[in-house]
């Protein structure tokens, strides 16, 4: 039988250290179960419970990624709301500026909960690192009931703006969005607000230079490419270089034949 060692455990100052007092209370014989019950642990942990504990962790892992909020990949202009001019038994244009502040090529896409008074221009789209591209919203607005003006407040219409990272090269196609659905982020969700046209306000103003910019993209890619072949020099004076070079192999011909004569 051991003998226990009843001397105070001392430190090189000749301070008494202070056990907690659940150590205290055991007895010899508590003790030496715990040591039997923490070899037992060990020995368990060496016949499985290790590979267990990669599991609960790349759990953990999951779930404290799901409660993350998801980093943003495009700056929406305006932010938070769609603004329509509010004309009833018209249908009525909104903007919103998408840009890519990430630094890969991000996808976009367009959902609305009203696809039957709503559309988009472009519906989604992808854009390269630092490019922004300007959407128009249509919107049918129906007549109000009760003669009730919804003018300045929010409509249940709302319209979700998608994500996804993808590579240089990728065509854009819808289908994107399903088959890759668990790296798809939604960026944000806008509501509509109707202003009211006869009225001045920022925002108003603001949706007019988005709609005009909007415009002038449109048109400038409607306008046909540059043309790579004949050059005009002068009034309708065409100049075509092969052409040209053709009128002078065969004057050098005739030269040579005569000279050969």
């Amino acid at each position: 039988m051991a003998i226990a060692d009843h001397r105070k455990p001392h430190n090189s100052d000749g301070k008494l250290w202070k056990l907690c007092p659940f150590w205290q209370s055991g007895t010899t014989s508590s003790s030496s179960s715990s040591t039997q019950n923490l070899h037992s642990q060990n020995h368990s942990h060496q016949n499985g419970v290790g590979s267990n504990n990669s599991r609960s962790t790349s759990s953990v892992t999951s779930v404290a990624r799901s409660l993350l909020p998801a980093r943003r990949r495009l700056r929406l202009d305006p932010a938070n709301n769609l603004y329509f001019p509010y004309e009833p038994g018209k249908q009525v244009k909104s903007a919103v500026k998408i840009k890519n502040t990430s630094k890969s090529y991000v996808a976009f896409k367009f959902q609305t909960t009203a696809p039957k008074s709503c559309y988009m221009r472009p519906p989604g789209g992808i854009l390269e690192p630092g490019e922004s591209v300007i959407a128009t919203v249509f919107k049918f607005v129906e007549h109000p009931e009760n003669n009730e003006k919804p003018v300045d407040q929010k409509s249940k219409v709302k319209f979700k703006i998608m994500s996804l990272k993808v590579k240089e090269g990728t065509d854009y196609v819808p289908e994107l969005f399903d088959e890759q659905k668990d790296q798809v982020t939604i960026e944000r969700v806008l509501r509509v607000v109707f202003l009211d046209p006869e009225r001045p306000s920022p925002a108003l103003e603001k949706l007019k230079r988005q709609l005009a910019e909007a415009e002038a993209a449109l048109e400038s890619r409607k306008k046909p490419p540059v043309e790579t072949g004949p050059k005009v020099v002068g009034e309708g004076l065409v100049i075509d270089e092969w052409k040209e070079r053709r009128e002078k192999y065969l004057a050098r011909q005739q030269v040579e034949a005569i000279d050969s004569v």
